[in-house]
């Protein structure tokens, strides 16, 4: 009696204590719930944020190639791409020929103004009686019946329509105003320069790169792979070779 006595109050027996942390709780069970909420909560808390964080910078690692790429290609190719042809389009020069076919018509008025020498000799019939005073006459009538010989001064009367032969030597002054109608064909070639930096087309083509400039300085300043990020340090950047380079 005095035995099982003893054996009641003693310790537990040995098969007792292994069916006892059989049936007990895991080691898991005891690190998530150790009998208190909020020591249970914050290790749960902890565990789950540390998966997402895994998870995210897989994620991270995994598109980083692919947003380094992207930002190449919005960068390089279309903001850069922009900005420059707009810097070039503003120094453009237009450069061509133009083919001028066109009649032009001239009205206008030129005015002559010149001494006309004249010498010719012509006839001239007078219009009226005309009276030349002191004239030398040399009149013979001989043979006609009547010997008659005058030779001396005298007035005389050249009746109108006398015909006359002079001779002319003047010089005529001319003053005239012509009018002047001309049609013109026009068949010529033109080469044309046109700087556009000196044209109305300067003022956009400076808008539009303003407008774009602020987003290529921003996007340059961004890292272009891994090497630029805090990530590839002077400390971790033998794990950026190995993952890069794989």
């Amino acid at each position: 009696m005095a035995q099982q006595t003893a054996i009641k109050k003693g310790t537990t027996s040995q098969p007792a204590r292994r069916n006892l942390e059989a049936t007990g709780p895991s080691r898991m069970s005891r690190i998530l719930w150790q009998g208190k909420i909020f020591p249970a909560f914050w290790t749960v808390t902890s565990i789950l944020s540390l998966v997402v964080n895994v998870i995210l910078l897989a994620l991270l690692l995994a598109l980083g190639r692919q947003l380094f790429f992207l930002k190449s290609l919005v960068t390089d190719q279309l903001i850069g791409g922009l900005y420059s042809n707009f810097v070039k389009m503003d120094q453009a020069t237009i450069e061509t020929t133009v083919t001028v076919n066109d009649t032009i018509q001239v009205i206008d008025t030129i005015p002559v103004v010149f001494d006309l020498p004249l010498v010719q000799e012509t006839d001239v019939i007078l219009t009226r009686d005309t009276e030349i005073p002191n004239t030398w006459v040399s009149l013979n009538t001989a043979g006609t019946g009547i010997n008659l010989s005058i030779n001396s001064p005298a007035d005389i009367t050249l009746p109108e329509g006398t015909p006359l032969r002079i001779k002319l030597d003047m010089m005529v002054p001319v003053s005239q105003t012509v009018p002047v109608v001309l049609n013109v064909p026009v068949s010529l070639t033109v080469p044309v320069s046109i700087p556009l930096s000196q044209t109305q087309l300067h003022e956009p083509f400076v808008g539009l790169r303003n407008v774009v400039g602020p987003y290529q300085e921003l996007l340059g300043d961004l890292p272009g792979d891994w090497y630029e990020t805090p990530l590839c340090g002077p400390l971790t950047e033998w794990a950026c070779d190995m993952w890069l380079n794989e």
